[in-house]
C-alpha cells in the first residue's frame, strides 16, 4: 500500500502500539515507566519514519504542517489514523488490564504549562532531527524523540500525567488514566506548545527548504 493511504495506516498501526504500551507501562507500576515510554517511542519512529514520518502525535503532525513538510490532505489523514489508532488501543487494553480506578488529579495552570512546554521541546526537537535537510539521512532521530519524551515524563509526568500528545490523552481518557474533563488541556496546550516549535524552527531555520516529514 503507497501514497497516503499507506501512510495514514502506518500512524494508526504506530500510535496503536505506541498508546497500548503506555498503558501497559502505567499499569506495571514500574519506576522505569517513562524510560519505556520513551524508548517505545523511539522504535516505533525508526520502524516507521520511512514510511509516514512516524509522528504519531497530532501534535507533532500540526507543527510539521507548519514547518511547511505535509499538506492539509496529509494533516487531516494523519491525525484521524492517530487518533483512530490511541482509542483502538485503550479499548483492545480493556482484555489485559481494568478500566483505571482513579484519573490522574492536576491542577490545570501548571499542567497546560507543562504540557505545552515540553510538547514545544518534542516538537523543535522533530523537526530539527527528521525534518531539516541538515540532518537528512542521520541515524540518531528516533533516538532523539523518545529521549525527548522520557525526559518529559519523568520530569514534569507528576504534575500532568505526562500526555505531550492528543491521540495518547484520548488513549488515556478512555482507559481511565486521564479525567475526560481535562481532555481539552491535552488537546490545546500540546497544539500551542507545537505552533510555537514550528515557529521557532522557521526563523531559526529560514535557509531550509520544505521537505517532506
Amino acid at each position: 500500500m503507497t501514497g497516503i493511504a499507506g501512510k495514514a495506516l502506518t500512524e494508526a498501526i504506530s500510535t496503536f502500539l505506541f498508546v497500548f504500551s503506555i498503558i501497559g507501562a502505567v499499569n506495571s507500576g514500574s519506576p522505569l515507566t517513562p524510560l519505556a515510554i520513551g524508548l517505545a517511542l523511539g522504535v516505533l519512529v525508526y520502524a516507521a519514519g520511512h514510511i509516514s514520518g512516524a509522528h504519531l502525535n497530532p501534535a507533532v503532525s500540526f507543527g510539521v504542517l507548519l514547518r511547511g513538510g505535509i499538506s492539509v490532505v496529509d494533516f487531516v489523514a494523519y491525525i484521524v489514523a492517530q487518533f483512530i489508532g490511541g482509542a483502538l488501543a485503550a479499548l483492545v487494553s480493556f482484555v489485559v488490564w481494568p478500566h483505571a480506578e482513579k484519573a490522574t488529579k492536576i491542577s490545570v495552570g501548571p499542567a497546560f504549562l507543562v504540557e505545552a512546554l515540553f510538547t514545544l521541546v518534542l516538537v523543535w526537537v522533530v523537526l530539527n532531527v527528521a525534518t531539516s535537510k541538515d540532518n537528512d539521512n542521520n541515524s540518531f532521530y528516533g533516538l532523539a524523540i523518545g529521549g525527548t519524551v522520557f525526559v518529559g515524563a519523568t520530569a514534569v509526568g507528576g504534575i500532568s500525567g505526562g500526555g505531550f500528545n492528543p491521540a495518547v490523552a484520548l488513549g488515556l481518557s478512555i482507559s481511565g488514566q486521564f479525567d475526560w474533563a481535562n481532555l481539552w488541556l491535552y488537546i490545546v496546550a500540546p497544539l500551542v506548545g507545537a505552533a510555537v516549535a514550528a515557529l521557532l524552527f522557521r526563523v531559526l531555520s529560514s535557509n531550509d527548504a520544505k521537505a517532506s516529514a
